[in-house]
């Protein structure tokens, strides 16, 4: 077996035994069906990602389909957002397709199977029908409408189409197998009546299709090869291939369902419905919250399409669902901010520092390199003058000689500037430091190339210059929930979990260069994390989003709780 044999995954095995098994490369064909029922999240970038990526290994062409069928839940705005979610991501579609494109086939469709005899109209009520199912242990009982007559059947199931009837009046089911083991089999329901306007056909239909009945004809229509769906679907796949038996040309490719797991993220959840419970109690601003593991949320966080695809191909596919700990999709976060984010600076809890010998009304521009991970990135001028901010965190009027941050005569270096030795400093009322004084030795300027700007201080600082400094509100976001599974308890609501600390809104003061900054630009903070410009941004009023700390500082407290 090759190298590159060995590194297939499952699913990639399966698509090589079919192309030596008879399928021509041109009969392969790939699709991500979605339903606009929500924003996409995490779990679908790697769905996205496994079947955009065999597309790209295969050179074969992908669909984006809507599995539109329902339209109490579907809305166009979702239509729209995952078109911009996949092409973020960096994919290509073959074909834009709907399943509602379909409506008029898949009624024909049916209409055959009643004429032969394989699907009913039910009168039963939805409570009625469950209880005739029976246990996965007892074969359910038939529906006393099971054998009305063919003409009886397509008199009511034309009658439906027609508006004739309320909601939930009839059904229309398949005429499968009551004692089946599949609880599907035992006559699915293939239509339902729903009086709602459709996002795209508006109210040319009153009954709408079911998934199992859709999922599988779509397929089959686009001609699409292998059909990938989670785990959840593998009761799904004996209907999947019923459906397809009724209808199939032997003359057409044959879709195939094959399912791989889920990967769960850990201080998470992904059921669209929890995350419209999220937004509609108020818990989080919106679908793109920064909090949300949406893909419109971690684009306005400030996560990369890289880092996502990184991160979906590090976890890979897998037969078995496992939780995936955030830490990874972090570490790849930062992995390539690191190799493309300009270096600045700001501080975000700030303590004043006087330079006293340094001339009053003096300004000076030192050099700072953009990013040391980037030739290309050039240089930027950053100014200097005899008021500046570093962060409260980094004086003590007294240390130990593990502090190698400023205290009371001791030294440090200004990042691409000069050593300043801290004299004195000045209290409130409360004991509280609100100034340092300071002296600065004017020859040891950064890259000056003197022997006194060579010379070695345990400690180099990020500050910025008080007149030049860029007022900005900076949120500080965290996990949104303080458990690593939050919808994994039974005895609880995962609303138990959200984290109250989530969010914190704080006033930044940044260097200059950053006023010109644009919504979606991404920044190192040197020494605070990633940064990025939110969406609330305006001219006057700059927002900072932290995408990233610079290390997982979640692993150090779980480790010490």
């Amino acid at each position: 077996m090759s190298e590159e044999e060995r590194s297939l995954n499952f699913i990639e095995h399966i698509v090589e035994d079919d192309l030596k098994d008879g399928y021509g490369k041109e009969d392969l064909r790939f699709r991500f069906p979605p339903e606009p029922n929500g924003y996409l999240h995490i779990g679908h970038a790697s769905s996205i990602c496994l079947n955009f990526g065999l597309g790209l290994r295969y050179d074969s062409p992908v669909n984006l389909r809507f599995d539109d069928t329902n339209p109490a839940k579907e809305e166009s705005e979702y239509v729209e957002a995952i078109k911009k979610d996949v092409s973020w991501l960096g994919y290509e579609w073959d074909k834009e397709c709907y399943a509602s494109d379909y409506f008029g086939q898949l009624y024909d469709w049916a209409i055959e199977l009643i004429k032969q005899g394989k699907a009913y109209v039910d009168s039963q009520t939805s409570e009625e029908i469950a209880n005739q199912k029976g246990t996965p242990t007892e074969p359910g009982s038939e529906s006393p409408f099971r054998n009305r007559s063919i003409e009886e059947n397509l008199e009511l199931f034309q009658a439906m189409k027609e508006g004739k009837f309320g909601e939930g009046e009839h059904v229309l089911r398949a005429k499968v197998d009551m004692a089946s083991s599949n609880m599907l089999m035992r006559d699915p329901i293939m239509y339902r009546i729903l009086h709602k306007p459709h996002h795209r056909t508006n109210t040319d239909w009153c009954i709408y299709p079911m998934y199992d009945w859709t999922h599988g004809e779509s397929d089959y229509i686009e001609q699409v090869s292998h059909s990938l769906c989670t785990l959840e679907f593998l009761p799904h796949r004996e209907l999947y291939d019923w459906f397809l038996d009724q209808l199939v040309d032997s003359k057409k490719l044959r879709p195939k369902q094959r399912e791989f797991a889920r990967r769960n993220l850990s201080h998470t959840v992904v059921s669209k419905r929890k995350l419209l419970q999220l937004v509609e109690s108020g818990v989080v601003s919106g679908w793109d919250d920064p909090r949300m593991p949406t893909i419109s949320g971690l684009r306005r966080r400030g996560f990369t399409p890289e880092s996502i695809r990184n991160f979906a191909d590090t976890i890979g596919i897998a037969k078995r669902e496992n939780v995936v700990d955030v830490s990874l999709l972090e570490f790849h976060v930062r992995e390539h901010l690191n190799k493309i984010a300009p270096r600045v600076m700001a501080v975000l809890n700030p303590l004043k520092v006087v330079i006293t010998n340094y001339e009053e009304g003096k300004e000076e521009w030192l050099e700072a390199e953009n990013n040391p991970e980037d030739e290309s990135a050039g240089s930027r001028k950053i100014p200097f003058s005899r008021d500046l901010f570093i962060e409260q965190e980094d004086f003590r009027e007294q240390a130990n000689r593990k502090f190698f941050r400023l205290k009371l005569g001791g030294e440090v270096r200004l990042k691409n500037g000069y050593i300043i030795k801290a004299e004195s400093c000045t209290k409130d009322v409360e004991g509280n430091i609100t100034e340092v004084q300071c002296t600065y030795d004017p020859k040891s300027k950064s890259g000056s190339g003197t022997e006194e700007s060579l010379r070695k201080v345990k400690g180099t600082l990020h500050w910025v210059s008080v007149p030049h400094a860029v007022e900005a509100e900076v949120r500080l976001y965290d996990r949104l929930f303080n458990d690593p599974t939050p919808d994994g308890h039974k005895d609880k609501d995962f609303m138990e979990f959200v984290n109250p600390d989530s969010l914190n809104r704080i006033t930044g003061y940044l260097e200059p260069s950053l006023k010109e900054a644009k919504v979606g630009d991404g920044f190192q903070f040197q020494r605070l994390g990633y940064f990025n410009v939110d969406s609330d941004s305006t001219e006057n009023h700059l927002v900072f989003n932290r995408t990233v700390t610079l290390r997982d500082t979640w692993a150090k407290l779980e480790q010490k709780s």
